[in-house]
């Protein structure tokens, strides 16, 4: 984005501005909770890949 310097801004070029800050703000906030929702969905799975073995191992113990 390219702004002139040498011609003020315009109180309805500021408000612009404003608003379109705020929903870029919010668009990288609702980027940041995806990113980190998939952290932890994938967080979760491979700790229960991980734990799968020694559940079944248990399982197999309290039923034989």
């Amino acid at each position: 984005m390219i702004i002139d310097r040498e011609r003020p801004t315009t109180a309805a070029e500021r408000e612009a501005h404003k608003v379109f800050k705020a929903v870029r703000a919010k668009e990288a906030m609702t980027d940041y909770a995806k990113a980190q929702k998939a952290f932890h969905d994938n967080r979760e799975r491979l700790k229960a890949e991980r734990l799968a073995p020694d559940a079944e191992a248990t399982n197999r113990a309290k039923a034989g």
